[in-house]
């Protein structure tokens, strides 16, 4: 981000309004664990607002809203989850911005010996006992892994092998430990330092699955909306938009 946009952001939020907690809370989409972070220490240091993130599934988080989650921002993995929440009165609108787009991987750990060249087809291997999803009813990468299975042909063969996880975190954390030979999950998460050490991924051809749109929005309760709104502003910006590319996420579609 320029230094214009920082010294603009910084001048607004000395002159905003601050709430009780002194943070903005933050409920974000699994596939932002080794990335969001980052966003919030350089967020923190060019503004000095506290962030608080809380990760977890988009239809999760959605259902939590719903019922009063104490959120001031939702950084959503499936777009229909924020307008659904935007129709509901539950958040604003005119806050919404598209900021990735989320990619698929397989991952397995080295010592499972696994040829991930064939990519999803590989997976009908008899040594390939168990894959690791995310729970498709409330999870977009669940939902995405599937849609590739299917479009791949191998849906019917390795539906019983599969293993599904509350979100995309969890289902890459059941190939981590061995719990699962294998993974169908965000690209993003395979390139933590802990997936990278233990284990080798490809990934799932982006025309295989339908696209994987991801929003922010502010929400209803948060206390200071416009504060809230230019963390969304900060999360779109050029370099903060670099970050996510080399996180493994693909540009707003």
């Amino acid at each position: 981000m320029g230094r214009r946009l920082l010294v603009v952001l910084a001048a607004a939020l000395l002159h905003a309004p601050v709430d009780a907690s002194g943070q903005l809370t933050v409920a974000a989409a699994s596939d932002l664990q080794n990335v969001m972070p980052a966003i919030a220490e350089r967020y923190e240091k060019a503004t000095g607002q506290k962030v608080s993130i809380s990760f977890g599934s988009s239809g999760q988080f959605y259902s939590q809203i719903q019922n009063g989650a104490p959120f001031d921002l939702f950084l959503s993995a499936d777009e229909s989850y924020v307008k659904l929440l935007v129709d509901a009165g539950h958040a604003v609108g005119s806050t919404v911005v598209p900021y990735a787009s989320g990619r698929l991987a397989i991952w397995s750990r080295r010592d499972r010996g696994l040829n991930l060249s064939r990519g999803l087809p590989g997976l009908v291997d008899p040594q390939v006992r168990r894959i690791a999803i995310a729970n498709p009813d409330h999870a977009p990468y669940g939902r995405a892994a599937v849609d590739a299975l299917r479009k791949s042909g191998v849906y019917d063969q390795v539906r019983s092998r599969l293993v599904l996880g509350e979100n995309v975190a969890q289902a890459a954390q059941f190939a981590h430990t061995g719990n699962a030979d294998a993974a169908v999950i965000a690209l993003s998460l395979t390139r933590t330092p802990a997936m990278l050490a233990a284990g080798t991924s490809v990934e799932v051809p982006p025309d295989s699955y339908a696209v994987i749109r991801q929003s922010g929005v502010v929400l209803t309760r948060a206390p200071d909306k416009e504060r809230a709104r230019q963390f969304l502003a900060f999360l779109t910006s050029g370099d903060i938009a670099a970050l996510l590319a080399s996180s493994g996420f693909g540009a707003p579609r």
